[in-house]
């Protein structure tokens, strides 16, 4: 018999693995159900309002930009354009001048209560910040037309005298200092809050070897604060800000009562002649308004909500983007 012709060993036959698991799921509970459908049921009602208040601007709104201006008595003979474009610089104006003078007292007091005050001390004041968001714009108004403009019309008399050669502050002052520049700090007041809580929750959350490391360099608080807490903290100081300019851009009351509807624009803080935000506009004209003047006065509340909407816009962008942070977390 050739080699050829030999039999060979039997093989034995190669058994395949086994498939891999399939990803297990988890049991769904009741619980779990209703919560996830309450959620998604709550955020779809949001959307729902949202484009039912939007709907509602637009088509409320469409007969005063349809009208005859002559027969309005809003505008008075001009067009929509040139009566809202001075309450659109009135808003932003209040609104730019109080975002600049809460932010760093903001901020100076998130970083006192995160990072410096005895840890009793810092409980208290956060109880404080929190209860001043409560109180209502309504007192604040009181407050800013009552208390505030006759306590800093000396001062409005004096930045006058001395500083007058500033544009800012030319003008004859106003003898009741119920300015925009009043109506702007009262608006400060108001949002500090939100910034001082927004800001210290966005400082404690500094990761803590980033903190060590500073001072095991041997760098100061000041300097450890500067190294690492700002630029850890620096897309939520931004949101924080532009949250507090969304809140100062729908105030109503407060800038209601400190002042009255001028419809001019000008950059000057200290005269009577001051300009006039959106909302304070309509709260003031609605009473007296009639057939299409109350739909002028819906038009101008939309070019508000586009601009509030804007605004809120832009924090939830940088805010998402501040979410991409990769530090040691």
């Amino acid at each position: 018999m050739s080699t050829s012709e030999k039999t060979s060993p039997p093989t034995t036959p190669v058994t395949p693995p086994p498939p891999a698991p399939g990803p297990i799921k988890a049991k769904r509970r009741p619980g779990d159900l209703i919560f996830s459908g309450t959620a998604l049921g709550a955020g779809t009602i949001i959307l729902i309002v949202l484009a039912a208040v939007a709907f509602f601007l637009v088509i409320q709104s469409l007969p005063a930009f349809e009208a005859d201006t002559t027969g309005n008595h809003i505008l008075r003979g001009q067009s929509f354009w040139s009566y809202v474009w001075p309450l659109v610089f009135g808003t932003l104006w209040a609104s730019l001048i109080a975002l600049i003078v809460a932010s760093p007292i903001a901020l100076g007091i998130a970083l006192f209560i995160s990072h410096y005050a005895p840890r009793r001390l810092a409980a208290v004041l956060g109880y404080i910040i929190d209860l001043l968001a409560a109180v209502p714009s309504v007192v604040f108004g009181l407050w800013g037309g009552l208390v505030l403009a006759p306590l800093v019309q000396p001062f409005y008399a004096w930045l006058h005298e001395y500083l007058g050669w500033v544009p800012l502050f030319s003008g004859t002052p106003s003898a009741t200092g119920r300015t925009i520049l009043t109506a702007s700090l009262v608006l400060a007041v108001m949002i500090l809050p939100i910034m001082t809580a927004i800001c210290r929750e966005v400082f404690l959350q500094t990761p803590k070897l980033h903190e060590e490391a500073a001072l095991a360099l041997g760098a100061t608080r000041w300097e450890m604060i500067t190294m690492a807490v700002l630029p850890f903290a620096r897309g939520g100081m931004v949101s924080a800000a532009m949250l507090a300019l969304g809140r100062a851009l729908g105030e109503t009351m407060a800038v209601t009562m400190v002042l009255s509807v001028s419809g001019v624009v000008t950059f000057e803080l200290l005269t009577s002649t001051n300009p006039t935000p959106i909302p304070a506009n309509i709260a003031l004209r609605f009473p007296e308004a009639h057939d299409v003047g109350i739909n002028t006065l819906i038009a101008t509340g939309l070019i508000l909500f586009i601009v509030t909407f804007a605004v809120n816009a832009i924090a939830r962008w940088v805010v998402a983007r501040r979410a991409e942070f990769s530090g040691a977390n």
